[in-house]
């Protein structure tokens, strides 16, 4: 797109559209998106994550004793392809239905699967296998393709040409729509078209912090974005964490520490923002967030609980033009394929991120009708004195807020340069307190956490998932420095 005379938001949008046609077990068609634009001078979010059907009251989910993880209950309206259209239509050059050509030439001819892609869609396989419509576009010769083999589905090919001639409407008020309302209907779910035709993307401004002479900005929840910066708050006030090295034993205790009171006021707090009962800004605010850090112990793991402010499977990608133009772009189905459920003919998979709602009445991010849930996918965004500095972003779930941490004290504190940040050893706090680390990690340093407290479980295999997937392009005297994960099958590429 570029090359054809394009800007970095119609890079970043053909190559959501391609990801979805190559790397289906991250992301699809009915996939939710956020982005963060920068022309140079002024930062822009996009939020376009779905809504809720207005038919999930809490009396259809009075039988589950937890949220489900698949199937039509964990459906939201997908917003990806609303994406596309918000950005291509207030910042894109070129014909929107020139963004979908490489996806449908992929889709119809074929294209030969990449190895990590192969192994997850092996995987997804014995699960999904018997969920509607799955086998039958993603299971060719009954089983999923390997690495090397040529995928094709005419099915995708023939929907990605609805959406470009239509800009998008087909999905939200025509053929499209009526497709997954109806497969909806046959198969119990309870979505309507007055659900798809009330979605809308929304433009938001990002919340930032500062961090040294950077300013690291995120969307504003519903998104964890804000436990990313919640931590860089934290760490802020920890004395002397500025001197020392990202892989000290020192370091990691407190990036962890200040995570995991992170994450505790995240999973209190984040909800679809009409229904968040503190405001962003409270959680950020430095005297919060100095109490928070002083709750710290320098030689002691703790078990932290949320504060109390004063009232004051996704695919991640970045493009950069010579314009000085970047876009900081995530779009995921969630668990890799999502909720398991394709429409028929279509190709059109779709996400469960209503999987991310809780169960219990009165909690912020309570399952209800029409609300958006809590969701993992988050850009990430730096600028310095006012000017775009890096976009980037960490995909992998819970791990994403963790890793824009790792990657901000890395880049912008240690002089890391995007490859390298990227390839370096990770941490990851799981969800019952348990530090998970790669295998390339300092042996020295996990025993050292572990004689602090903390409980570590080093993980094999260089390429294992749930470590996420970093890509970064940050600007250096007029010119850009890329790095793409090794961890994933993607690559940085310029010309």
């Amino acid at each position: 797109m570029l090359m054809n005379g394009g800007n970095a938001v119609d890079a970043a949008v053909a190559t959501a559209i391609a990801l979805t046609v190559v790397e289906p077990t991250s992301n699809g068609i009915g996939s939710d998106a956020f982005a963060i634009h920068s022309d140079g001078n002024q930062l822009h979010g996009l939020n376009a994550s779905g809504r809720s059907p207005a038919g999930w009251t809490p009396e259809r989910f009075a039988e589950y004793d937890k949220m489900p993880e698949r199937g039509w209950d964990t459906v939201t309206i997908p917003g990806a392809v609303s994406a596309w259209v918000a950005l291509s239509e207030r910042y894109g050059v070129l014909p929107f239905a020139d963004l979908f050509e490489p996806a449908i030439e992929y889709a119809r001819n074929g294209y030969p699967v990449s190895p990590i892609t192969a192994q997850s869609w092996a995987r997804a396989a014995k699960i999904l296998h018997a969920q509607p419509g799955f086998a039958q576009a993603f299971l060719p010769n009954g089983r999923a393709p390997k690495a090397g083999e040529l995928f094709r589905c005419n099915e995708i090919a023939r929907t990605l040409e609805q959406v470009a001639d239509s800009r998008g409407d087909s999905f939200y008020h025509g053929e499209l729509a009526e497709k997954i309302v109806q497969f909806s209907e046959q198969t119990g779910g309870v979505m309507t078209l007055e659900d798809f035709a009330s979605h809308s993307a929304d433009w938001v401004d990002p919340i930032s912090i500062r961090w040294g002479e950077y300013e690291v900005h995120e969307i504003p929840p519903n998104g964890q974005g804000i436990a990313a910066l919640i931590a860089l708050g934290i760490l802020s006030n920890v004395p002397g964490f500025s001197n020392y090295y990202p892989d000290s034993l020192e370091s990691v205790h407190y990036q962890i520490e200040a995570m995991k009171l992170a994450f505790a006021d995240l999973h209190q707090y984040v909800s679809d923002p009409q229904s968040m009962s503190v405001n962003p800004e409270e959680l950020l605010e430095p005297r919060y967030l100095n109490q928070r850090a002083s709750l710290i112990d320098s030689h002691r793991a703790t078990a932290p609980t949320f504060g109390v402010p004063r009232p004051s499977g996704t695919v991640y990608l970045t493009a950069a033009d010579a314009s000085g133009m970047m876009v900081s772009f995530i779009q995921s189905n969630y668990m890799g394929f999502g909720s398991g459920i394709v429409v028929p003919g279509t190709g059109i998979s779709l996400q469960n991120r209503g999987n991310c709602f809780r169960l219990e009445q009165g909690h912020p991010n309570s399952v209800g009708p029409r609300k958006r849930p809590f969701h993992t996918i988050i850009p990430g965004f730096v600028t310095k004195d006012g000017e775009p500095e890096m976009s980037f972003g960490v995909m992998g779930g819970s791990m994403q807020a963790q890793g824009h941490v790792q990657m901000a004290v890395r880049v912008l504190m240690a002089g890391q340069n995007p490859q390298q940040a990227s390839d370096a050893p990770r941490w990851q706090v799981m969800e019952d307190g348990t530090i998970t680390v790669e295998q390339t990690f300092d042996s020295v340093v996990v025993e050292g956490l572990r004689s602090m407290g903390h409980q570590v479980r080093v993980e094999p295999g260089w390429t294992n998932q749930s470590f996420g997937g970093a890509q970064l392009v940050r600007r250096h005297n007029g010119l850009y420095i890329a790095g793409s994960d090794s961890r994933k099958d993607g690559m940085a590429v310029g010309f």
